[in-house]
């Protein structure tokens, strides 16, 4: 593990940012919109990923920048051949991958052996969530025909994103060995009536930005199409299910509506709720968000044949 900040800090540290400018207003959305397109962030991994080995395909059919993250531990990743994760970052469908996700995308790869799939999708105001999740499904049926184990995870809108992939998946007949999911946005109708209850002890993620952000990224579809909100999907015959969230997230409400429905239908969901703790927790450099880290690898290791 790395060094940890105490947790009463990080609150601090994203007013100092202005992590919540997109989200508080919607004026503070369409701004944050604007600014990222006229400036994009660079996508590419850190110059160092301790323990990985980093592989950027020369082309892919997506036409995306995809890249692939390998142990350096030769042991684990010959116990882990034929087995692959697909890690979709998070950032509200309008920020790029950050040094954040490459660390919990490296520390996968590092811990489980397992080469991880990161593609970089188009953002708004380019992308869409149908565009997004459908070249996603083709990405990840190209893994399946490959290898013995896939697994998809994602945070955030990543997580969106993840769930709709799997559920596109599901109804062609492809049942992924494992989603995890962390903090991730489900229902971009933002009405559950607990978000209001959760919402002033959210210092980070704020409604009137996020139906903006919403908005512009289900395109042509409804809001309500799984494709863009995946808690109106059916959730039977999906695989395994980790959610992790922390108690202060406008988003926890929906994941327990998540919890609710994929149990009632038969899944096997593991339930992580982290007390007092913000969006994405496990990507934070807390001592809450070690241990968070830790259930998302423990979530995604290789399961030895047979069993």
């Amino acid at each position: 593990m790395g060094l940890t900040v105490a947790e009463s800090v990080i609150p601090l540290i994203l007013k100092a940012r202005g992590a919540n400018k997109p989200f508080v207003t919607e004026a503070g959305a369409r701004k944050h919109l604007k600014k990222r397109y006229l400036r994009p962030i660079p996508f590419g991994p850190p110059a160092r990923l301790r323990g990985v080995r980093v592989e950027r395909r020369l082309s892919d059919p997506s036409g995306w920048p995809v890249y692939d993250v390998y142990s350096g531990n030769k042991t684990l990743s010959r116990r882990a051949t034929g087995c692959v994760v697909v890690y979709l970052h998070g950032g509200g469908w309008v920020n790029e991958i950050a040094s954040q996700h490459w660390q919990i995308i490296a520390r996968i790869a590092r811990e489980t052996g397992q080469r991880v799939v990161v593609p970089i999708y188009p953002l708004l105001p380019l992308g869409n969530a149908r565009e997004v999740c459908e070249t996603t499904v083709n990405l990840v049926r190209a893994e399946v025909e490959a290898a013995s184990q896939v697994r998809i995870a994602g945070d955030s809108s990543g997580g969106q994103i993840a769930l709709s992939v799997a559920l596109k998946l599901r109804d062609a007949g492809i049942r992924l060995q494992g989603i995890t999911l962390l903090a991730p946005a489900l229902d971009l109708t933002w009405t559950n009536p607990g978000i209001d209850i959760v919402q002033p002890s959210d210092p980070w993620l704020g409604v009137p930005g996020g139906r903006v952000l919403s908005e512009a990224w289900r395109g042509s579809d409804d809001v309500t199409d799984p494709v863009v909100s995946p808690l109106f999907g059916d959730m039977a015959g999906l695989g395994p299910l980790t959610i992790l969230v922390g108690t202060r997230d406008v988003l926890n409400p929906d994941a327990h509506q998540l919890r609710r429905k994929a149990e009632a239908a038969g899944v096997s969901v593991t339930w992580h709720e982290a007390p007092d703790q913000l969006h994405v927790f496990a990507l934070l450099p807390t001592k809450a968000g070690e241990l968070g880290a830790q259930q998302i690898v423990a979530s995604l290791k290789p399961v030895a044949s047979g069993k």
